[in-house]
């Protein structure tokens, strides 16, 4: 009997031993899963000051340095073959920060925590930010709609896509890395030529590098047939306007450093009224995509 009772003490023990190796495990597992996503680290520059040069002078000493130009381009919201017929632009003082120190959007907006993937376009700044889950992961510079046709603003989602299509503005006019975004007006992004002000149809230009960036970031729409949408694609929030008949807004970046810079809570405030909505399509296609083999 004694050895039989101290045979049950010692499978007892074991169990024991071993559930509690379990829930171990589980807690550390949860730990883990509840980990927050690590931010993406960028260098930031030392000083943050702004000044007018004249452009020729400029590019004669600093023309052959990629880093460079691809922020001073970004910062005059222009492209490479615009910028050199610009009398004068803004450059940085000190270039030695990543892009997003350059550009107005706020590294980590925590009301998009939830939302996977939302491509943001201000008008007044003329600039764009991509953003996954509350985390800033690219941003660059656009050109938008010019007084005359402005682009439409509020939410939307991008149809459908194509490395190179015709403008329905004007058949002779071939865009490249389009996205459509209002398919019945014909308003997408795609690369254009970008002057340095707003001058598109309505469209939203962007230089080639970051047309490339939005058509892989970007989803299509699902249909369920030929006229009829089952999943909408990754969403897009246009807000803002611009004032076509003052300066130019990134000439005030020489007075005060942080002129154009967007706060979190407005990128809160101008996402919240389409939070719902966004999650509901963000439900259907996770769904969808679950559904699928």
């Amino acid at each position: 009997m004694k050895k039989l009772y101290y045979t049950s003490n010692i499978v007892l023990v074991l169990l024991l031993v071993l559930l509690g190796s379990c829930k171990k495990n589980e807690s550390t597992e949860t730990k883990e899963k509840a980990k927050p996503k690590k931010s993406i680290e960028h260098t930031k520059p030392k000083t943050t000051s702004y000044q007018f040069v004249k452009t020729k002078e400029w590019l004669k000493t600093n023309e052959s340095d990629s880093a460079k130009l691809r922020i001073a381009y970004a910062i005059n919201r222009t492209d490479k073959a615009n910028f050199a017929k610009l009398d004068s632009v803004v450059v940085p003082a000190d270039f030695t920060g990543d892009i997003v120190y350059y550009l107005p959007f706020p590294l980590h907006v925590t009301a998009l925590e939830e939302i996977s993937k939302v491509i943001i376009f201000s008008y007044p700044t003329q600039a764009f930010a991509a953003y996954e889950n509350g985390e800033l992961v690219y941003t660059g510079p656009t050109n938008m709609g010019r007084k005359k046709d402005p682009t439409p603003t509020g939410l939307f989602f991008t149809n459908w896509k194509a490395e190179k299509t015709t403008s329905t503005f004007n058949d002779e006019w071939d865009l490249k890395w389009n996205f459509n975004i209002e398919n019945k007006l014909g308003v997408g992004f795609h690369e254009y030529a970008l002057p340095g002000y707003p001058a598109s149809h309505s469209c939203l230009r962007l230089q080639q590098n970051d047309a490339k960036f939005l058509y892989k970031f970007a989803d299509e729409w699902i249909l369920k047939d030929k006229e009829n949408v089952k999943v909408k694609g990754t969403p897009v929030i246009v807000f803002g306007s611009y004032n076509f008949d003052g300066p130019k807004p990134w000439f005030e970046l020489v007075k005060d450093p942080k002129a154009l810079d967007i706060s979190e809570d407005e990128i809160e405030n101008q996402a919240k009224p389409f939070i719902q909505k966004i999650l509901e399509n963000q439900k259907l296609r996770e769904a969808e995509q679950t559904a699928t083999p």
